[in-house]
């Protein structure tokens, strides 16, 4: 049984001042894994104290020296990769495609992040002024646990560049993981208070970071309805809140998608993460005139999208991080019976075979209309629906008809059409034809999807403060 009781600040892994212990799982057998303490308010001011001490020093700091640190926490990352995926794969339970891709990617962020630097100035003229962009101040960076190392990797590089201290709130859930990373970041030997990292329940520590007059910065992944408290906590002090919040995605084929690659293209993004993800496109919108055809192809093709033991290399869904998270992915099942919409695959219940371990079949509903609850509430798991459309004007309609507006999908063959179609959605990000991540475009969302953007410069700029010096 693993035992997680202490947190990082100033430099030190230190034994917190809150008691309470939150249990830790396998969601792959349900078994108990470990323990950890978390923190408490006390903690969190603690933390608060040592990113305030250790600001003045390190907002002075030049593009050099942060990029040096960037590059040291990249290679400290990198150097206990198999590590982390093995954390990763027991407390998370996610598919080896995808910890491959989350390890490397958190080692890669602080490398993104120092390219940007190299190449931004920090100074700017406009007309008669000079224009200075300026570290904002202290930052707080709340994360779930979906993909804990790329969120805090991501947060703390984009910090660092832009010459901020920082203080980190993981989620509790993701102790073991969080425990490892903070042991490679140790590693990297970064200034004392540079970063600081507190378990704890985001109703307490995240609480007093959102509302502590000394934070200037919030970086919130997470729920809709959490992130609009934390913009009314921050609103006391009026902080610069960054949120990346819930999605719906939208993934439209359209009349003229080659269906061989459409088809699996539509059926990764909407399972990705075993459907654990805000950027998931799972409405999928197809031409009334070809509905039959596509409902063939699609369940033919999650045939490819095995469930089981993330221990397995062939498995492409794993089981739901929780009891909770497992329970709420069935009742949205089920919801989605009562309202009527029919099953082409999947259904309520364990995938055959598994009879342990939170796992949910993975799920296609068809004769879904686009006012139905499983189409506008985000699930959080393997669950898709397919809604049908009679021209492009309706696509684009269902589309932007949502609360959301995270990342969007197009699927077709004419690039100009599809770049054209593009910029009439309401969408944060719009992927076309399956097209791979860019680290360094804007990420963020329209509407409820969020506030802000993070990655590259638009990411850099959102922890900055802009000063115009006339003379």
């Amino acid at each position: 049984m693993r035992k997680i009781e202490q947190i990082y600040i100033d430099g030190e892994f230190i034994t917190p001042h809150g008691t309470e212990t939150a249990d830790l799982f396998n969601p792959s057998t349900e078994e108990k894994i470990g323990i950890v303490r978390l923190g408490d308010v006390e903690d969190a001011r603690a933390a608060v104290a040592a990113a305030k001490r250790a600001f003045p020093s390190f907002s002075r700091t030049n593009k050099a020296e942060r990029i040096d640190l960037l590059k040291r926490l990249s290679a400290a990352v990198s150097a206990r990769s198999a590590e982390l995926t093995a954390a990763m794969i027991e407390e998370y339970g996610a598919p080896q495609y995808f910890t491959g891709f989350a390890v490397s990617n958190a080692a890669d962020t602080f490398l993104t992040m120092a390219k940007v630097l190299e190449e931004y100035e920090f100074t700017q003229r406009a007309g008669r002024a000079e224009v200075t962009m300026q570290p904002a101040g202290i930052a707080a960076a709340i994360t779930p646990w979906n993909n804990n190392y790329g969120f805090i990797c991501t947060k703390l590089a984009t910090a660092i560049a832009a010459g901020t201290t920082i203080v980190i709130k993981p989620s509790e859930m993701s102790a073991t993981q969080t425990q490892l990373l903070t042991e490679c970041l140790h590693e990297a030997d970064l200034p004392k208070g540079l970063f600081n990292i507190v378990n704890g329940r985001g109703d307490v520590v995240g609480a007093e970071f959102s509302r502590h007059p000394d934070i200037t910065k919030v970086t919130f992944t997470g729920s809709t309805a959490v992130g609009k408290e934390i913009l009314r906590v921050g609103a006391e002090t009026l902080k610069r809140v960054t949120l990346e919040l819930g999605g719906k995605g939208p993934s439209i084929i359209l009349e003229d998608a080659d269906l061989e690659t459409a088809i699996p293209n539509v059926l990764r993004m909407g399972l990705m993460n075993s459907g654990q993800a805000c950027v998931a496109g799972t409405r999928i919108l197809v031409p009334a005139s070809i509905m039959d055809d596509v409902l063939v192809r699609l369940k033919e093709g999650i045939a490819a999208f095995k469930p089981g033991s993330p221990l397995e290399p062939e498995v492409m869904i794993g089981p739901m991080v929780s009891s909770k998270q497992h329970e709420r992915v069935q009742s949205y099942i089920r919801l989605g019976l009562e309202e009527g919409a029919e099953l082409l695959v999947g259904g309520p219940g364990r995938p055959e075979g598994l009879d342990h371990g939170w796992f949910s079949r993975p799920t296609i509903f068809y004769n879904v209309n686009n006012n139905m609850r499983i189409a506008r509430e985000e699930i959080f798991g393997p669950v898709l629906c397919v809604i049908p459309y009679n021209s492009e004007e309706e696509a684009i309609q269902i589309a932007n008809d949502t609360s959301y507006g995270l990342q969007a999908y197009l699927n077709g063959s004419d690039m100009a059409h599809m770049r054209a179609l593009a910029e009439r959605m309401d969408s944060g990000r719009v992927v076309i034809n399956g097209a791979p991540h860019e680290p360094l475009a804007p990420f963020g969302g329209f509407k409820q999807s969020g506030i802000g953007r993070e990655y590259g410069i638009f990411g850099l700029e959102g922890f900055l403060e802009r000063k115009a010096i006339l003379s």
